[in-house]
């Protein structure tokens, strides 16, 4: 079970007010106020959607993305290409470590400041994911 929620502080309601975070018990949850109902909904089960939207998105392209980040890591030999690539094709593998760990602060803020959001109706269903520099399936 996470500690903490994965997208603390950057979960909004479909009305665009911010989501608090709150443990019910050991369970970390988003806090959505429901005409003044506040309705506590686990973590775990928004954050694996938006890790799985994520999945998506990078699906068909992890060898680019392997290629990238070895260049970003001063590490392009084929060896690290291919273990990235590898790790990037099985990344649901990771998330429970990811959960488990979390996010830093840092990166949390830098994801608010760049337009990371994660919009949520009140049963937990993820309506969308805004990712600054994703376009979307409308042809934008």
């Amino acid at each position: 079970m996470p500690k903490q929620p994965l997208f603390a502080g950057l979960v909004i309601d479909e009305s665009g007010r911010a989501a608090d975070s709150a443990l019910v018990g050991a369970e970390p949850c988003y806090v959505i106020d429901d005409n003044g109902f506040r309705r506590h909904i686990p973590s775990e089960q928004v954050d694996r959607q938006v890790l799985n939207q994520m999945q998506e998105l990078i699906k068909g392209s992890e060898e680019l993305l392997g290629e990238q980040a070895a260049k970003m890591m001063g590490q392009e030999d084929p060896f690290s290409v291919a273990a990235i690539a590898t790790q990037l094709k099985n990344m649901e593998k990771q998330f429970d470590a990811i959960l488990q760990a979390g996010l830093p602060e840092e990166t949390r803020a830098y994801l608010g400041m760049a337009g990371f959001r994660v919009v949520i109706n009140y049963h937990g269903e993820v309506v969308r994911v805004d990712q600054p520099g994703v376009a979307d399936d409308g042809g934008e």
